[in-house]
């Protein structure tokens, strides 16, 4: 089975609603879901609603990129989603409207996944710690997202946050966020296999390296080096090699729709075009609507579909491409006009066009996008790819100062697959290593939403962002109406 199938039984409907975009989940009062939980089916219908909000994650990718210094927010107009423009230009406040639902949509993972682990106890079964692993995965999945945007937060364990819960819970600080993000990635490694029987599923893979990334977060160089090299040493995971010619262009295939789940992707969120929604409930898309969002403007031509242009590439990132061979520009950027020079497509100009686009997720054609065409795109996210885990493991070796002849392995493995020679390894040490992987991450990983991220855990956000204050725009702003829904009880971030 390619997708796992996300339609949940009413009964969840009724105790986890996801369409809702408070903190609080003011509809969730079922009196009959105690008498839930009665078998492994009952546990499993569960899980499968714990899974759906990964599919919102799309958001945060969209703007993990358009908050960094790779791509500009683009759209119709400079008033086009006004909530991204100010994302972009550094200027967003508590009435944002894309990171209310970010909070909100995260947080209805943590409820979903926690009600299973609220019940935990209640019936046992021979797959259960492969249930409860699966279901900590995505609590600790979620959690690391809403500590990455917004710093110290509510922090629930093994319990629903239920209306009225909101005057008694503080912001608990992201310290001890994280330390339960670790408990359960550990627990989630220790009690699942690296394949299996449904694709999609989570995998003791996909807990490693989240656990890895974790800690290189927290500057825990050991201990993510240590997790990330088992993980490298023994997983089943490899680099895709073998390239394919679009249209007279040579690209790795990797983010192409008949390559999905490939032998590279540790961690991949499953979308489907079968399923349609519109802009009344994005989140509730089983398509990836930042797919549509990134797409060409008024196009017609091969290979792709049109779009919102949203999301465009700039010259800067486009130019950090090193001459000579590197399939990976292509494979990550599309030059619009040297593609409809190339082929006669047609198409229009948005606002802030670069003339580039973010070719690993914009849509192709041939995708049957069941409702609004541009919000249900089938395009999966590969959410941690193993040349990210390479390249996690090589700077905690090296900024761990635990051995930079590991490092350059690992990062001439990922630099021998881009430009298919050994000609371009790396024999830099110390600090110059150290920039030449963040280089590789940033051209590497282009479009995938991790280099805000990765600039303001290392501290390089201020020179590299414009508009980025020091002390501010390290953590974004709790939503306005959350604080309100709390009785004001916690304190807004510094700065906003």
């Amino acid at each position: 089975m390619k997708k796992i199938n996300i339609k949940i039984v009413f009964i969840l409907l009724l105790t986890m609603s996801s369409c809702s975009d408070d903190f609080v989940n003011v509809d969730s009062q079922d009196q009959n879901s105690e008498d839930f939980f009665n078998s492994e089916a009952e546990y499993q219908d569960a899980l499968i609603a714990a899974y759906d909000p990964l599919q919102s994650t799309y958001l945060n990718v969209m703007l993990g990129e358009i908050a960094s210094d790779n791509t500009l927010a683009g759209g119709e107009s400079a008033t086009d989603v006004p909530g991204i423009q100010e994302i972009d230009d550094m200027v967003h406040t508590p009435m944002n409207q894309q990171l209310r639902d970010i909070w909100g949509w995260m947080y209805g993972g943590v409820n979903r996944a926690n009600f299973i682990l609220e019940f935990q106890d209640k019936t046992d079964f021979a797959n259960k710690n492969n249930v409860l692993a699966q279901a900590r995965f995505l609590r600790a999945y979620y959690y690391f997202e809403l500590v990455k945007w917004f710093g110290d937060v509510p922090l629930a364990v093994d319990k629903r946050i239920q209306f009225g819960d909101q005057f008694t819970i503080d912001r608990s600080p992201k310290a001890e966020v994280y330390a339960q993000i670790e408990q359960d990635l550990v627990f989630a490694a220790a009690n699942l296999p690296y394949v299996q029987s449904q694709t999609g599923r989570i995998t003791k893979g996909a807990a490693q390296a989240l656990l890895g990334k974790v800690y290189l977060f927290q500057d825990k160089f050991s201990e993510s080096a240590n997790v990330l090299e088992d993980l490298i040493n023994n997983g089943p995971y490899d680099l895709v090699t073998a390239t394919r010619m679009v249209e007279g262009v040579e690209i790795f295939p990797i983010f192409e729709n008949d390559f999905e789940n490939n032998i590279e992707s540790v961690f991949e969120i499953q979308y489907t075009d079968k399923e349609g929604a519109g802009f009344g409930c994005l989140q509730c898309s089983e398509g990836n609507v930042a797919v549509g969002f990134n797409g060409i403007r008024n196009y017609t031509g091969p290979t792709f579909e049109s779009g919102f242009s949203f999301n465009v590439p700039t010259q800067k990132v486009v130019d950090l491409f090193e001459d000579g061979d590197d399939v990976r520009k292509n494979t990550a950027i599309l030059d619009i006009d040297a593609w409809a020079s190339s082929t006669d497509a047609t198409f229009s100009t948005g606002y802030e066009h670069t003339g580039y686009f973010n070719r690993k997720y914009i849509s192709r054609k041939g995708d049957l996008n069941t409702g609004d065409a541009n919000l249900t795109n089938p395009n999966n996210y590969r959410a941690i790819r193993f040349a990210d885990v390479l390249l996690m493991a090589a700077e905690a070796l090296n900024r761990g100062s635990i051995s930079d002849t590991r490092a350059q392995t690992y990062l001439n493995r990922v630099r021998r697959r881009a430009f298919g020679d050994m000609m371009h390894d790396v024999t830099l040490t110390g600090t110059n290593l150290t920039n030449a992987i963040y280089h590789e991450r940033r051209v590497e990983l282009v479009g995938e939403g991790h280099q805000f991220f990765d600039l303001v855990r290392t501290g390089r956000a201020a020179q590299e962002i414009d508009g980025f204050m020091s002390g501010k725009h390290e953590v974004f702003p709790i939503p306005s109406i959350e604080i309100q829904l709390a009785g004001s009880r916690w304190a807004q971030n510094p700065g906003y």
